[in-house]
């Protein structure tokens, strides 16, 4: 059972290119001038905010910024998910700041129970609903940071979610995630899908992969420390119209079942290859990363059941003709991480003086 062609995903251009990124081909060779012109630009950029010239500032709660150099997802919002409530259970009260890509306008927002994604984007609204935690979305992640302390001051640790590059923002910690790709071909944009040097500074380095090769572990390791292995897994899918409805993924697989998997984020086939791990069989229909799901993508969908990311259901949830399409289901994914990753963020934390 084929999707139907009318709901192609990512654009040609960003196919090949997506292909080029993982090896030195001809054409990552041809664009690999225009790497060192990137190269240049972003270490002029960085030496500027170090030296002052451009202006950083520093939030009076300690940060932490999850983010990635490897363009595209790599799982940060499932890590960050995990990180709010690690902390939470240490006894921090923490909040996340966020771009909130999508969002409907650039000053700082509070994500609250009547924000939608169009408002807000689909990731903050996920991590809020997911974690009870404030979130404020905005462009500039410093006037997010004083928003929300702002309107939340028993908040005591600020998450950047993917601010890794937004040095006006000062942090005390990073974690930068990567996943099975590790770091393609090593070169930076355009030749490569880095936006920074492989071995660029961090605190931890968090793998989002089932199983780490020896050539992933090296691609990735900074300064000989191993990196930390995170799997996201998924057990149960629950009905988009009720989600109080749940029932195992393993009892989808039926036979004769017309299953249909889509995926609107940053690394469709890691989704569908989690689904696969479970023993289903089903058609893959991959969008573009933020996907908003308009225009009834599932009308002319010969399926029994649609499975989808939980990303894609805040957006799907708030389309009137989608909400209560009895074929579509949720997939909730949790990150599954070495609890000494947690340990050690705490202790690193709890060592961090407010400003």
């Amino acid at each position: 059972m084929a999707p139907p062609r009318s709901c192609l995903a990512p654009s040609a251009l960003e196919a090949v290119l997506t292909r080029a990124w993982l090896r030195r081909g001809p054409l990552a060779c041809a664009l690999w001038p225009f790497s060192l012109l990137f190269l240049a630009v972003t270490g002029l950029r960085i030496r500027l905010y170090r030296c002052g010239l451009l202006k950083s500032t520093r939030l009076p709660v300690p940060v932490v910024v999850v983010g990635n150099i490897f363009i595209g997802g790599t799982g940060k919002t499932p890590l960050t998910i995990w990180l709010v409530q690690a902390l939470q259970q240490a006894g921090f009260c923490p909040g996340v700041i966020s771009r909130g890509h999508g969002s409907a306008q650039c000053l700082a927002r509070l994500v609250t129970s009547a924000s939608t994604a169009q408002q807000v984007g689909d990731e903050p609204l996920l991590i809020a609903h997911r974690t009870a935690c404030p979130v404020m979305v905005g462009r500039d992640r410093a006037a997010a940071g004083r928003a929300l302390l702002l309107a939340h001051p028993e908040v005591d640790i600020l998450i950047a979610d993917d601010g890794l590059q937004h040095y006006a923002l000062q942090r005390d910690l990073e974690i930068v995630l990567f996943d099975g790709r590790g770091t393609g071909n090593g070169w930076l944009l355009p030749a490569g899908p880095l936006r920074e040097m492989p071995g660029r500074r961090r605190d931890f380095t968090v793998v989002n992969a089932a199983q780490i090769s020896g050539a992933l572990l090296a691609s990735v390791a900074y300064k000989g420390a191993a990196p930390i292995q995170m799997e996201l897994a998924g057990d149960f899918a629950e009905r988009l119209s009720k989600r109080d409805e749940r029932v195992a993924l393993s009892a989808l697989a039926k036979p004769g079942s017309r299953i249909v998997a889509v995926a609107g984020i940053g690394n469709p086939r890691r989704f569908f290859a989690m689904l696969k791990s479970r023993g289903l069989h089903f058609a893959e229909l991959p969008f573009p990363d933020h996907h908003d799901f308009l225009g009834q993508p599932f009308a002319d969908l010969d399926a029994d059941v649609i499975l989808m990311t939980e990303k894609d259901a805040v957006k799907c949830v708030e389309i009137e003709n989608l909400k209560d399409d009895p074929r579509l289901w949720v997939v909730p994914v949790t990150a599954r991480i070495d609890a000494a990753l947690a340990q050690q963020i705490v202790e690193k934390c709890r060592g961090c003086s407010p400003a």
